[in-house]
């Protein structure tokens, strides 16, 4: 194992949400080259964790680097170390932005996507994370946390409450953070203070993200949020944006298996059709379970018809009663499930769901809003719709249904989305459960 012999400063930044400051801690010893850590964006010289070339070293710049305030620890500290043999064969440094960062939901999902759980043990990646003033302590918990974990795949970590500095480069953004709906709040109010949150992101995404970032809106009511944001996201492909539907999918496999007696990993072809919200329509026409039609296998039709839909629109509220608050683990693990879906190539003959753009869509649905449809992927992060559906009458009309709800959130929105005056006409209070 070959070492170094460093006596030089290395540079600690502490960030917090009114004022950053830097300080400088003096190091002299011997440091590994195992794990080299990548140099801050703006005072990188050189330690391409991808190179095949061996360079001699570099020597350390000691006059300090520019003013970098939201990296974190020591995740700031910085290396010019030779990258190991280990570090070679990795892909490109990814970046992951996610909002909500110090909630339930991230506690979960930050610690899975640093593991190489979803991308893979060669993807080295960057979490970038944005929080507000209220959670700002909590953030730097976390990535406190994330310090203590020694991933070796997650080679930067940087926090901020400023969305442009978070969704800088961006490769993947994950939305979580939306405002809960409060007490005596209309469904119209949430629309219109979430949508507020999800315009100034899609600004922000817009001007300084990737030009092909995937964008996956968690934040609720995700589908119209995810409308908002890529509306104020023009420079970046409508295609590329996801309202968060596969926990719901999930959810739909689960008790397909039950009343099957089979365990879960049989039951495929599973659609969740339209809005995130009570009108939502999980498809049993097109499931499958051991590659045969569920309505072959499960042959209580009204069952189908009735109690399995009204089950897994209110599992959340079960959840809810049973566990003293809304679903967070479960939910992480949608996210992740629906990242490898766009990052693993589909299995032959099986979809996912996903809330997404419906322009050009096969299926008759209107166009222009964001409507959960069953989707393939290569494994490159694009996707393309399935067009080997059979919809009947029943499913049709359920179809319609959750679609004049996602018609009515878009005209709720219209100020938000550059479409003229909102008129709001909501045909009801379809919020689920764990929403409220």
């Amino acid at each position: 194992m070959a070492v170094a012999d460093l006596h030089t400063k290395i540079n600690l930044q502490y960030s917090s949400p009114l004022s950053y400051v830097s300080t400088r801690l003096s190091y002299s010893g011997r440091i590994s080259l195992r794990r080299p850590l990548p140099q801050p964006h703006n005072s990188r010289i050189c330690c391409s964790v991808t190179s095949k070339e061996v360079q001699a070293p570099v020597a350390v710049n000691t006059e300090g680097p520019k003013k970098k305030p939201d990296c974190y620890g020591v995740f700031c500290l910085t290396y010019d170390l030779m990258a190991e043999e280990e570090t070679k064969s990795w892909k490109k440094l990814i970046n992951i932005a996610v909002s909500g960062a110090a909630g339930m939901i991230s506690n979960h999902l930050l610690f899975k996507l640093a593991s190489g759980e979803v991308f893979g043990q060669d993807q080295p990646i960057a979490l970038k994370l944005l929080g507000s003033e209220r959670s700002f302590q909590a953030l730097e918990g976390v990535a406190m946390e994330l310090e203590d974990s020694l991933f070796p795949l997650l080679r930067e970590v940087s926090i901020s409450i400023d969305a442009y500095e978070v969704f800088q480069d961006a490769d993947w953004a994950l939305l979580i953070g939306a405002k809960p709906r409060g007490p005596g709040m209309e469904r119209a109010g949430l629309l219109d203070i979430n949508g507020q949150i999800f315009a100034e992101q899609g600004k922000a995404l817009n001007a300084v993200a990737s030009r092909n970032v995937k964008v996956i809106v968690v934040g609720n009511p995700c589908n119209t949020n995810a409308l908002i944001c890529l509306k104020n996201a023009p420079d970046i492909p409508a295609k590329n944006f996801h309202a968060l539907t596969r926990l719901d999918e999930n959810r739909a496999k689960c008790q397909l298996a039950l009343r099957a007696g089979v365990f879960y990993d049989k039951v495929s072809n599973v659609t969740i059709w339209g809005n995130h919200s009570t009108t939502q329509v999980p498809d049993f026409l097109n499931a499958k379970i051991n590659g045969v039609p569920v309505k072959e296998v499960i042959k209580d039709t009204k069952w189908l018809e009735e109690e399995f839909t009204e089950i897994v629109q209110k599992r959340g509220g079960v959840l809810i009663k049973k566990w003293g608050r809304s679903s967070a683990a479960s939910t992480a693990v949608s996210i992740l499930d629906a990242i490898r879906s766009l990052v693993t190539p589909t299995p032959e003959g099986d979809w996912f769901s996903s809330g997404v753009y419906t322009s050009g869509n096969p299926y008759g649905i209107a166009e222009d809003i964001i409507f959960s449809m069953p989707c393939r992927s290569k494994g490159d992060g694009d996707y393309e719709l399935v067009k080997d559906i059979i919809i009947d009458d029943f499913l049709r009309s359920r179809i319609k249904k959750t679609e004049a709800e996602l018609l009515a959130e878009k005209r709720c929105v219209a100020h938000l989305t550059g479409e003229g005056i909102a008129v709001c006409d909501l045909p009801g209070d379809t919020m689920l459960p764990g929403e409220m």
